[in-house]
């Protein structure tokens, strides 16, 4: 019960999302719902607290825009940073709202905030997993068509490090285009 009404919770707050996926969806729902697909697929067994940490990794992510930091790397990965926090927070929010402990509550801000995937966590390693499949699938088409080659190529080696063998399995079987396939194959091979 409480895990339906949090993850009933976030999936309202990510509907909200006005962007919309080329299908019509709101963005932030439709990255939720493929992160509880890519988690529950890695490993059907996982705990509560994973599936509402994947489908709370975003959550109202459009509220804070790229926009509103400093370009650059600095700007960008304060913006990462902070986004984490943003996100855990809001997580914990709906979760204490659907009855859950703080020990729950840390647990899965460790999860977002990815200090369980720093640490070696088998559920971090998970999560990470999940996000960069559903990077895979969502962004990178988009990405390699605007990104030049060289910066692509890092792009995908450090998505491809923070994936577990699992993660890099499910990650071949992909129904990459044939431009994907072949950024992919140099990047990892160079």
């Amino acid at each position: 019960m409480r895990l339906f009404e949090v993850l009933s919770a976030i999936d309202a707050a990510n509907g909200a999302d006005p962007r919309r996926t080329p299908e019509g969806k709101p963005v932030e729902l439709d990255h939720a719902e493929r992160m509880t697909a890519w988690v529950l697929r890695l490993n059907p067994n996982v705990s509560d607290l994973l599936q509402i940490a994947a489908r709370g990794q975003h959550i109202e992510r459009w509220t804070s825009p790229r926009t509103a930091y400093p370009e650059g790397r600095a700007g960008y990965l304060k913006w990462r940073e902070d986004l984490k926090l943003f996100h855990a927070r809001r997580v914990a929010e709906r979760m204490a709202e659907s009855g859950y402990g703080a020990d729950e509550i840390n647990r899965v801000a460790a999860l977002i905030t990815k200090a369980a995937h720093r640490a070696g966590d088998p559920e971090g390693l998970i999560l990470e997993d999940a996000l960069c499949l559903v990077f895979l699938e969502t962004q990178f088409k988009d990405l390699l068509a605007k990104t030049p080659e060289d910066k692509m190529s890092g792009i995908l080696k450090k998505t491809w490090q923070k994936m577990s063998p699992a993660g890099r399995v499910a990650a071949q079987s992909l129904p990459l285009s044939p431009a994907e396939q072949k950024a992919l194959s140099k990047a990892l091979t160079s």
